[in-house]
C-alpha cells in the first residue's frame, strides 16, 4: 500500500503543527488543518493558530483551511469534507503528499473513512424542548446517538443542543456512504504525558493573555460579532467573552478556564483511542522526542509502505 496522505493528530498543546511544519519542508510539501476553530478570520490567539510555527529554516509552509470565513458563520462537517476534498485533490493533481494536521477528531476521522455528512437544517421544535437544560443533561441526551458526533467540542449548552439535532436527523433520515476517494493515510499521534501537557498547557495560555488574547475578544465584538455567536465556539471565546462582558472576573476566567482546556484535552486523548478501537492504525510519538528524531522516525514509516 502507498500512502496518499499523512495525518498528524494529538491532543492541544502536544506540539502537532510544529511537527507536522517541519515534515512538511522536509518532504517539500503543503498542510491541510483539522481543525475546527481555526478556520475563522480574527479569532487567531484563542484558537491557537501558532503561524510562526509555519515558518521553518526561513521558508514559509504553505497551509489550507485556515483563516477561511468570518467569525459567526456557522461551519461545519459538510462544509469541511468538501474544502478538504478540494485542497487534498488539488495537492495530488501537483503531485504533492498532503499532510494532514490536527486536533478535531471528528474531521479527522470523516475524511480517513469518507463518512457520507449532508446538510442539516434547524428543528425548532426540538431545540425549544431542550432550551433551559444543562450542559449534562445535554451530554447525556447526545450520548445515546449512535451516529458520529463531535464530542470532543461540545463545551457549551449551544453546541450540544446542535449536536442532538444532528443526531436526531441523521436518526430519521439515515444516509448512505457517499463516494468519497479511498485514503490510505499514514497516522501518526503525538503524545505527550499528562503532567507536561497540563504544565504546557497553563503556560501557553498565560503567554496568549499576555499577547493580547482579550483584545482580540475586543475586537471582535467591536466587529459586530454577538457576544452568543462568540460564546458558541467555546473554551477561550466562551470564558474570555464572560470575562469582557462582565459575567466573569479575570480570576475566575483563568480558573474556568484552565481547567475546561484540560479536560478538552483528555476529550481529544479519548476520541483519538476511540479512533484505534474503530479500526484505525495510530502510530504514536513521543512529543518530547528531538525534532529531527520525530520527522525521521515519520519518513521510515513512509518508506516502508
Amino acid at each position: 500500500m502507498k500512502y496518499d496522505l499523512i495525518t498528524i493528530l494529538g491532543p492541544t498543546a502536544s506540539g502537532k503543527t510544529d511537527l507536522a511544519a517541519h515534515l512538511a519542508y522536509d518532504l517539500n510539501t503543503e498542510i491541510i488543518s483539522a481543525d475546527s476553530r481555526q478556520i475563522y478570520r480574527g479569532m487567531d490567539l484563542g484558537t491557537g493558530k501558532d503561524l510562526e510555527d509555519y515558518l521553518v529554516n526561513g521558508k514559509q509552509i504553505p497551509y489550507h483551511l485556515i483563516d477561511i470565513c468570518d467569525a459567526g458563520f456557522k461551519y461545519n462537517l459538510f462544509m469541511y469534507q468538501q474544502d478538504f476534498l478540494k485542497a487534498f485533490l488539488d495537492m495530488q493533481e501537483r503531485q504533492l503528499l498532503p499532510v494532514l494536521c490536527g486536533g478535531t477528531g471528528l474531521y479527522i476521522e470523516s475524511v480517513l473513512k469518507g463518512y457520507r455528512m449532508i446538510p442539516v437544517p434547524e428543528n425548532p421544535e426540538l431545540r425549544a424542548s431542550l432550551e433551559g437544560k444543562s450542559l449534562e443533561e445535554l451530554s447525556t441526551i447526545l450520548s445515546t446517538y449512535k451516529t458520529l458526533h463531535n464530542t470532543t467540542d461540545v463545551d457549551t449548552p449551544k453546541r450540544a443542543i446542535r449536536a442532538i439535532e444532528i443526531g436526531e436527523y441523521y436518526r430519521m433520515n439515515p444516509v448512505k456512504e457517499r463516494e468519497f476517494p479511498e485514503i490510505h493515510p499514514l497516522i501518526i499521534g503525538v503524545s505527550i504525558d499528562r503532567e507536561l501537557r497540563r504544565a504546557k498547557i497553563s503556560k501557553r495560555l498565560r503567554q496568549r493573555l499576555e499577547n493580547g488574547m482579550l483584545d482580540e475578544i475586543r475586537e471582535l465584538l467591536a466587529k459586530g460579532v454577538t457576544p452568543e455567536d462568540l460564546m458558541y465556539y467555546g473554551l477561550e471565546y466562551k470564558y474570555l467573552t464572560q470575562h469582557v462582558i462582565g459575567e466573569l472576573t479575570f480570576d475566575e476566567m483563568f480558573h474556568q478556564l484552565e481547567i475546561a482546556i484540560h479536560q478538552f484535552a483528555k476529550r481529544q486523548m479519548t476520541w483519538f483511542r476511540g479512533m484505534e478501537r474503530r479500526g484505525f492504525n495510530i502510530h504514536w510519538l513521543d512529543a518530547t522526542l528531538p525534532m529531527d528524531e520525530k520527522v525521521e522516525s515519520i519518513k521510515k514509516l513512509l518508506n516502508h509502505a
